[in-house]
């Protein structure tokens, strides 16, 4: 249970300092053989700013929920997907090219922070999605939903743009999800 003045589930990411030397080196091992079983549950997301035209090159947990794939996020990059938008994603060796769609309504948001703490199991859950969660198990949608409230949780649908045969790089990788 959550204690007094404190809510269930909040954001609690690693220092930017971490993240500055830790995301180069993801970047370079998703994309390399080297990265081994991380390259399965991480993905690279390539895509442009709406505003600055600046591109970012963000890796980010690959959530597979209910056959779809999603990146689950508080970070500002997110806004980037408001309305939907390319991107190119690097997973398990594959370059796909997609369309990212950002969910941020907190009932549609909750069920899937759901999903994932389920999966991933409360403890790793919290490193997974940058999240203290101060519940024994999952918390509620109600407590999800006040958490993408309050300090905008939000996700990415991802779905590929296009595929032409089923023997294109990258098909049964998709068909896995």
């Amino acid at each position: 249970m959550a204690g007094q003045g404190t809510t269930a589930v909040e954001p609690a990411h690693p220092p930017a300092a971490m993240m500055r030397v830790g995301n180069p080196v993801m970047r370079a091992l998703l994309r390399t053989p080297a990265g081994g079983p991380l390259r399965r549950q991480f993905m690279v997301l390539r895509f442009f700013g709406r505003k600055t035209g600046r591109r970012y090159d963000i890796p980010v947990v690959a959530h597979r929920l209910d056959g779809e794939l999603y990146a689950l996020t508080d970070a500002p990059w997110r806004n980037n997907f408001r309305g939907g938008a390319d991107v190119e994603v690097t997973l398990d060796g594959y370059v796909i090219r997609m369309r990212g769609q950002l969910l941020d309504a907190p009932e549609t948001v909750a069920p899937l922070y759901a999903r994932a703490v389920d999966h991933f199991g409360v403890k790793r859950a919290q490193r997974m999605l940058g999240l203290k969660i101060d519940t024994p198990g999952t918390p509620t949608t109600d407590a999800l939903a006040e958490a993408a409230r309050r300090y905008r949780l939000s996700a990415i649908r991802l779905t590929v743009r296009t595929l032409h045969r089923s023997s294109a790089p990258g098909s049964q990788l998709l068909h896995e999800l």
